[in-house]
């Protein structure tokens, strides 16, 4: 694979600077949809003492299953399409009834540069009113902030223009961000709180867990970034994962949507540079690389003490690969389905 910065020892311009997409202004229709349908969609929207815009789509609201595809699409930057899919009733994907599809023509600014949860938000139990606060924020706000290494490497920033700025950040909390919090989101931003927006989605509900499930192709950019595959070289991605029932706790959810992925996500890549990386690619991807592969998310991370760093980071992957090469025109394939494991994880047989 190539070299994880390239562009950094060369000295040559970072693959997606002066980008000129900005990911919170192609969002922002998303999230008037939001606001304009909450009714139908089982969500409430409020503002907090400051004017920040809130959109509860599970802690109080009930939320649902399509606010969750359009959280997953929001947070996507409006440059990828989370939709319900047909396939999980036929081939090899026949075992469960429901699977979401997610495709993207510009898969690195909108899985790197808006989806992936990557920039961490604390706040001690002092700032917190009595209880520690920890979430990773995703979504195109984080283009805005840039505080990441990884707007470095792919040297995006959102080109909003100041006048008419604004910013969604989707949060995966049971609770309402403390005000340090979100003033630190307003002033890493360059936001008025008018002009923020957080969408708050706890795991365990229909649409926390649809926006999680809906990360699979993020999944996929992340591990090949890990990989050190040259991300401007991944120019389509498709993929598909199976949509479980919330857990009935935070442990539970959470390892249902992470297994959704690990055991029966597929993507496909189409990519540019070279047969000989694209193979590669494909040999390297799937999950089933991992020493930790072959267990329930929930049970390997109690094995590793609840802590992330002690499982095997081959793990966070799909579990199904194929990449294309869009000079060569081949394809590869690598790793499998297990949808037995999830449906042990999931049914109760009748």
């Amino acid at each position: 694979m190539s070299d994880p910065n390239p562009n950094a020892a060369n000295g040559s311009t970072p693959p997606f600077a002066n980008h000129p997409l900005s990911v919170n202004a192609s969002a922002q229709a998303l999230v008037q949809r939001l606001v304009d349908e909450a009714q139908r969609l089982g969500i409430t929207v409020s503002r907090d003492d400051s004017g920040v815009s809130l959109i509860d789509a599970g802690i109080e609201a009930p939320g649902s299953i399509e606010a969750g595809l359009l959280i997953g699409e929001t947070c996507m930057g409006g440059l990828g399409s989370v939709q319900l899919a047909a396939q999980g009733a036929t081939d090899a994907s026949a075992g469960w009834p429901t699977w979401l599809e997610v495709r993207s023509s510009q898969p690195v600014l909108a899985c790197l540069a808006s989806q992936y949860a990557g920039w961490s938000l604390a706040a001690s139990k002092e700032e917190a009113g009595g209880k520690k606060f920890f979430s990773l924020g995703s979504g195109p706000a984080r283009a805005l902030a840039g505080k990441e290494a990884l707007f470095t490497e792919l040297g995006y920033r959102d080109p909003m223009p100041a006048a008419g700025r604004s910013g969604v950040l989707v949060l995966e909390v049971d609770r309402v961000p403390p005000p340090v919090v979100i003033e630190k989101v307003l002033r890493e931003c360059g936001l008025t709180p008018e002009q923020l927006t957080l969408i708050l989605t706890p795991t365990k509900s229909l649409a926390g867990t649809t926006q999680v499930v809906a990360r699979v192709l993020e999944v996929a950019l992340h591990k090949a970034h890990e990989l050190h595959f040259a991300l401007e070289h991944i120019v389509e991605g498709v993929a598909s994962a199976p949509l479980p029932p919330p857990g009935p706790d935070a442990l539970d959810a959470m390892g249902r949507t992470n297994d959704a992925i690990l055991y029966g996500g597929r993507v496909h890549l189409i990519v540019r540079g070279g047969d000989d990386a694209a193979r590669l690619l494909a040999k390297s991807l799937p999950s089933q690389n991992s020493r930790d592969y072959g267990r329930s998310f929930a049970d390997i991370f109690k094995a590793a003490e609840f802590d992330f760093y002690k499982i095997d980071g081959a793990l966070f992957a799909p579990a199904e690969v194929w990449v294309s090469s869009l000079e060569s025109g081949k394809t590869w394939h690598a790793g499998r389905l297990n949808l037995q494991l999830l449906r042990e994880q999931w049914m109760d047989e009748a």
